[in-house]
């Protein structure tokens, strides 16, 4: 029973991670290819952010979705996915709890946080590149 337990963890983690790395990618990409990486510096300075972090930001969205996804690294993929999501807080923190209201609320990007403080004390769960087993080198001969 316990085996069995721990696959369905396994399966439960790995969809948070796979979820988590789908709205990263999902999220860069409006900011690349909707908005535009221009667009998007405008709406960070309009916010009291540099400009130039959308440069950085976006790119590193899609990135850190992608590792997500695949399960490369997912703990630190998602440690250093936190200071992104807690800057979306930070802009949407004072505009109530919906995020349908007027310049977004923080619930989602509240919900976000906690997601990746989840994945990264839980790691990557099934289907990662992570729990690829190591494959050792071939031993050399030794000298006689």
């Amino acid at each position: 029973m316990k085996a069995h337990n721990d696959t369905l963890r396994d399966y439960g983690i790995a969809t948070l991670r796979i979820a988590l790395g789908t709205m990263f990618i999902a999220h860069g990409l409006l900011k690349i290819l909707v908005f535009g990486l221009a667009g998007t510096a405008g709406f960070f300075e309009s916010v009291g952010m540099p400009g130039f972090a959308a440069y950085i930001v976006a790119p590193a969205e899609v990135l850190a979705g992608l590792a997500l996804v695949v399960g490369f690294r997912t703990r630190l993929v998602a440690a250093a996915s936190l200071p992104i999501l807690l800057g979306a807080l930070s802009v949407h923190v004072g505009n109530g709890w919906v995020f349908s209201a007027p310049n977004g609320g923080w619930e989602y990007p509240a919900y976000l946080v906690i997601a990746a403080a989840a994945q990264v004390l839980l790691g990557a769960g099934a289907f990662a590149l992570d729990q690829r087993p190591v494959v050792p080198a071939r031993a050399m001969p030794q000298a006689a």
